[in-house]
């Protein structure tokens, strides 16, 4: 919580004024800043709230103060995440709500340090370790992963040279059937035992290896005349017999337990014990129940464990990826799409559908990734390192699925392809600016009664929006002026030929006397607007980076708190994302080829208008983690980077990738042409037009978003119940 400054003392007038006064910066300023993971303070350093003068909040007692609007100091951990911050509020940069940074260990709560604490720390306060949890890991791993230690360790004393690992694995049975309590330990063998080879000596007593503890009893055969011999032997054969079969099991149930998060301390005691307690020689493993009054113990813990669940895990992340967010977890599922894909290209496995749905799955987590790692990249770079990563990668994830749709289309003479990608641009289009800062308005207005945005920036991005939907949709309305109505099938209603006639399938047909229309007046036009639509992109990227900058009014510092001395952690280096983004956009390629490669079973049997799988299914799924961030943002009462988000994919998808496909067209000829259908024009004007009607005033509510997502599912029911486009 922020600190409140003291109220000014002064006549009965004053200080009502000043203080409403404060309060209306405050609640401006309260909503500008990406908070809530920071852990540290919002300042305010170049407007105090004292220096708003009593007459400016008499005349706007129902206004915010001009001049304390919006001037606010962001702090962050260090340099790099400070970096970040001020790129989320570049327009034109990928917004980005995850660290990518380690945050220092100090600033974590105690119940997150425990998530991150090792499974060697022994606790000095007993308790009882009959949980629920540990009952449920009993019933789900304990009880046969115990029946299969006491098999393996049959199967090691019948080699005889294994007896020693069967020993182990006998305790281990019994470890692994309730480990609650229990530690398993290394300990150091003396030299003069192994230079006997583990055989005993005089009355065959062994000494304490370790202070206060029995020293485990290992079966073995007499002494050999070479020791190191049977010891290689019974290696080799716990090797080649043992070690694989339980290996395999503790694979098994790590992955099961990691997928389950609760019971991520399971899977990272498998881990654990397959690499490391298993591969130990079993005279140096120690297995025994813990003692209150052992505690400290001498020599190294290797496991200790007490509960087997924690709640607590939908919190944890690895290398700055939470383990319960839904995009990044799919990552496997890339890999059973890439393989089922292009190794059973007959469909002997697996349906088309089947794989169509895996692929378009598969493109979520890699977008999740690619956009990760572009905020890396961005974090760690100078601005116009980080200015042409967004630029270049930015868009990435639907330019692949369009272009290789258009190729997939132009190969098979299919202009149904064409008018998918079509579709999909216009939903990309209406569902960033109504359904994604709706859906954000909702949920953040459940916490937040009324929330702030800066109306300022908010503004450049509906004029530019304004700008390319106009220049987008202008060869559409170019040849609907002068192109010709061609109707596929007409019927006279009144059975008079001078009556009314109904016809079907009508379209304006820019071919006509051989294409003239087409080439000598629509597509020179599309080439300008092509041109000038990448232009007006750059000069709004000139206006509010450079020229006006004061716009966003962001100042971002590092934070400097007593006691907070430590560097930036990366999660990735910048190496490290580069790879990661090229490797992601490299299987994003493969599986936008496999999606459209199944698509067609789709298109041709489906009752389900085409248009509707375009504007939701191929629109909305790639956009998955940017409404994750949106409403991640939304919820901590920064809707104004909630609205850029679908603000700037809106724009880039009608200032930089339809003019990317034009370009395309120019060096790869297909169906594709700029003359969209009248449904995706109305539907497009419409929503900007509300968009820019629901945004004047600079503050929403969860009222205003719901009308917007209300808008969006009445658009998809037209979509849904609209005819398939002609020739599909």
């Amino acid at each position: 919580d922020v600190p409140k400054a003291p109220e000014p003392r002064g006549d009965s007038d004053g200080p009502r004024r000043g203080s409403l006064c404060d309060r209306h910066c405050a609640a401006i300023n309260n909503v500008q800043g990406d908070l809530g993971d920071l852990g540290c303070h919002l300042h305010h350093p170049r407007v105090p709230p004292a220096m708003c003068s009593p007459s400016c909040c008499q005349q706007h007692s129902e206004e915010v103060c001009e001049s304390c609007v919006v001037k606010t100091t962001l702090t962050a951990e260090n340099a790099v995440e400070a970096n970040k911050l001020s790129n989320n509020y570049k327009f034109g940069f990928k917004k980005w709500k995850s660290h990518v940074t380690a945050r220092p260990w100090e600033d974590r709560s105690e119940i997150v340090k425990e998530l991150y604490s090792d499974l060697n720390v022994i606790r000095g306060s007993g308790g009882s370790t009959v949980t629920c949890g540990n009952i449920l890991y009993l019933l789900l791993f304990g009880w046969w992963l115990s029946l299969l230690y006491i098999l393996v360790a049959a199967m090691m004393f019948i080699t005889i040279v294994g007896a020693p690992y069967g020993r182990l694995c006998w305790d281990l049975a019994r470890y692994f059937l309730w480990p609650f309590g229990k530690v398993i330990q290394k300990v150091e063998v003396p030299k003069s035992r192994q230079a006997l080879g583990g055989c005993e000596a005089g009355t065959g007593e062994s000494k304490a290896l370790l202070v206060g503890g029995p020293v485990p009893r290992r079966w073995r055969p007499q002494c050999w005349a070479d020791a190191g011999y049977w010891q290689r032997a019974s290696a080799v054969a716990w090797l080649c017999l043992g070690y694989p079969v339980l290996a395999l099991a503790h694979a098994l149930v790590c992955i099961t337990a990691w997928l389950l998060v609760i019971l991520i301390p399971v899977a990272k005691r498998s881990a654990r014990t397959a690499a490391r307690v298993l591969l130990l020689p079993p005279e140096q493993v120690l297995v025994r129940r813990l003692k209150m009054t052992e505690v400290p113990l001498e020599g190294e813990v290797i496991l200790c464990c007490y509960r087997a669940v924690n709640p607590y895990y939908y919190k944890y992340a690895v290398d700055g990826i939470n383990v319960f967010a839904p995009p990044p977890d799919l990552l496997p599922l890339v890999l059973v799409t890439l393989v089922l894909g292009y190794v059973d290209s007959h469909n002997h496995l697996t349906s088309s559908p089947v794989k169509f749905t895996l692929a378009l799955l598969s493109i979520m987590p890699l977008s999740y990734y690619i956009g990760m790692a572009i905020a890396s990249i961005s974090a760690q770079s100078n601005f116009a390192v980080g200015a042409v990563v967004n630029a270049t990668f930015g868009s990435i994830t639907e330019l692949t699925f369009y272009i290789t749709a258009l190729i997939k289309g132009s190969r098979e003479g299919n202009r149904c392809y064409a008018e998918i990608v079509k579709s999909a641009l216009t939903g990309t289009l209406v569902g960033c600016v109504l359904f994604v800062p709706g859906l954000c308005m909702v949920i953040g207005g459940i916490r937040h009664q009324e929330q702030r945005f800066n109306s300022r920036s908010a503004g450049v991005s509906s004029a530019l929006l304004f700008l390319s939907v106009g220049g987008v949709f202008a060869p559409t309305l170019f040849s609907k002026v002068y192109g010709k109505l061609v109707c596929g099938e007409c019927h006279n209603v009144t059975q008079n030929p001078l009556g009314h006639y109904l016809c079907h399938n009508c379209h304006f047909d820019l071919m006509d006397n051989n294409g003239t229309l087409y080439y000598s007046h629509v597509q020179p036009l599309v080439y300008t607007v092509s041109l000038l639509l990448p232009a007006a992109y750059l000069i709004g990227l000139f206006f509010t980076l450079k020229t006006h900058s004061h716009i966003y009014d962001i100042h971002i510092s590092d934070c400097h708190m007593p006691g907070h001395h430590h560097s930036a952690v990366v999660h990735w280096s910048r190496w490290r994302a580069l790879v990661i983004l090229l490797l992601s956009t490299l299987c994003m390629s493969a599986c936008a080829d496999l999606a459209t490669e199944h698509i067609s079973p789709i298109l041709t049997n489906s009752t389900i208008s085409q248009y509707f799988i375009g504007v939701t299914v191929l629109a909305m799924v790639p956009e998955l983690p940017e409404i994750v961030n949106g409403i991640q943002f939304a919820l901590q009462n920064n809707l104004s980077l909630s609205i850029e988000i679908g603000n700037c994919i809106a724009v880039q998808v009608c200032m930089l990738q339809i003019p990317i496909l034009v370009l395309f067209t120019i060096f790869y000829p297909t169906n594709f042409t700029l003359v969209f259908s009248d449904l995706h024009v109305y539907a497009s004007m419409f929503s900007v037009v509300l968009m820019n009607y629901i945004f004047m005033d600079g503050k929403c509510d969860y009222f205003q978003g719901t009308v917007l997502v209300m808008v969006y599912f009445i658009l998809l029911a037209v979509y849904f119940f609209a005819p398939s486009p002609s020739g599909c």
